[in-house]
């Protein structure tokens, strides 16, 4: 039999007690919640969830993951239980969603605005005048019109704008070029045709920095109260779909809605500007 050399043996031993010590805590160190969120491309498209979440895994131990969509692809997400809770700007959309019993405890977030915007020479003369003169002088001068038409919380907000100015929504024109995109393809298409759009203050800001400050289409028309844009969370329902995690759901929405975090919203900016405006219920 061969002789076992003990010393030898000893530090073996130690060497795979380590080695295992190690794999349990790497095991736990990947072991945080997943919580699934389905949400709109402006809280994508801006920087502000990478910046929300390292936050979120430093204070709750949540590890954030997310399908950024328009808001109506969202819902859905929700509505199939695809993921655990939504982010969401349409408080239309959002209030049939809980309606129809697939989300519960809805909460108000943040807000910004939307704001027309358009080439600096402004060919249908909209600059300072409210939103539903600016559309109804953009249809009658046939300008370039880019419409996300994605079904998302921009574009329902902007059908609800076309309706308001006595003009239905104009799908069938010649000038109206509907996208099928995100916000910021919008955007770009939209500068590309040397045409109008509707967007979120919050995309727009990350536009222009991604211009330097001097980006193709500048800001016509803003302030309109009908402009406000309003984010909520809301949890899906585990009535309706049992494989959600509707306690880390609440979790997250709890604590966006708490003064340290709607802080932290107040405080990310991008070239000075303030993105989102926290005003949690």
């Amino acid at each position: 039999m061969r002789k076992i050399n003990m010393k030898k043996f000893g530090k073996i031993v130690v060497l795979f007690a380590l080695v295992l010590i190690m794999s349990v805590f790497a095991a736990s160190a990947g072991a945080a919640p997943v919580l699934r969120m389905a949400t709109t491309t402006s809280t994508n498209d801006t920087g502000l969830l990478d910046y929300l979440a390292p936050i979120l895994m430093t204070d709750k131990g949540i590890e954030l993951q997310w399908v950024s969509v328009g808001t109506g692809a969202a819902l859905e997400h929700g509505r199939n239980g695809d993921v655990d809770v939504v982010f969401t700007h349409d408080p239309e959309a959002e209030k049939a969603f809980v309606d129809g019993e697939f989300g519960v405890e809805p909460r108000q977030i943040m807000y910004n605005d939307f704001v027309v915007i358009g080439m600096p020479s402004d060919p249908a003369e909209v600059k300072g005048m409210a939103v539903n003169e600016a559309l109804a002088a953009i249809a009658s001068k046939s300008a370039p019109f880019v419409s996300r038409a994605d079904r998302s919380g921009t574009n329902m907000a902007e059908l609800r704008m076309w309706a308001a100015a006595g003009i239905g929504e104009p799908d069938r024109e010649t000038w109206y070029i509907q996208a099928g995109q995100g916000m910021m393809q919008t955007i770009i298409m939209a500068g590309e045709r040397e045409g109008y759009t509707l967007t979120d203050r919050g995309t727009y800001i990350t536009y222009e920095a991604n211009h330097g400050g001097n980006p193709p289409l500048v800001i016509l028309v803003e302030g309109d109260e009908s402009l406000r844009n309003q984010y909520s969370v809301i949890p899906v329902n585990p009535e309706k779909h049992g494989n959600v995690n509707f306690e880390l759901a609440k979790s997250m929405s709890e604590w966006l809605a708490s003064p340290k975090v709607q802080q932290d919203i107040a405080n990310f900016r991008l070239e000075g500007k303030q993105l989102f405006f926290p005003n949690a219920e």
